[in-house]
């Protein structure tokens, strides 16, 4: 299902005199974050200043957060961003789960899991069996999240507790 808020990272640290935080980010690389205006951070909403990528992070400052004593008090927590800002088409790990997984109309059960690997993702399915999806378009013909639903071809050896 569509989420309001994608996480996208952790604030690992603070930088500099101006209360700039060192965000490491969940996302597939530290470029995709320094395309957003306004994040939230603990609930609260921040317009975002500046965005630079430093290494594999990004370097931001907040409006509001000036100091390296305000930015501290936001270290450990998670940055979101606004669904509302990214590409409809994109679709993020959190979005699908509970996600109800069909193959040839047949309820398979729901993702439990996205385990991340180097050439693709897997999504876990699990009802009566459990199945492993690579997340590759000869599998996933279908995604709905408005409907939390996607459609799928299965092939031999994709479940996982098969005698």
């Amino acid at each position: 299902m569509k989420l309001d808020f994608v996480q996208a990272g952790e604030i690992v640290s603070i930088h500099g005199l101006r209360g700039d935080i060192k965000v490491l980010p969940w996302t597939d690389g530290p470029e995709f974050l320094t395309a957003f205006h306004r994040v939230r951070i603990g609930g609260t909403d921040y317009k975002v200043e500046k965005c630079r990528v430093q290494k594999t992070c990004c370097l931001v400052k907040l409006e509001g957060v000036d100091n390296p004593e305000t930015a501290q008090a936001l270290k450990g927590k998670t940055v979101e961003i606004y669904r509302a800002d990214v590409n409809p088409d994109l679709i993020f790990a959190d979005e699908l789960l509970h996600m109800a997984v069909y193959a040839d109309g047949k309820l398979l059960g729901e993702i439990t899991d996205v385990l991340d690997y180097p050439g693709n993702s897997v999504y876990v399915v699990t009802g009566e069996r459990e199945y492993l999806i690579p997340a590759v378009k000869e599998f996933i013909l279908n995604t709905d999240l408005d409907a939390n639903r996607m459609e799928v071809k299965l092939i031999e050896g994709m479940e996982s507790d098969a005698d």
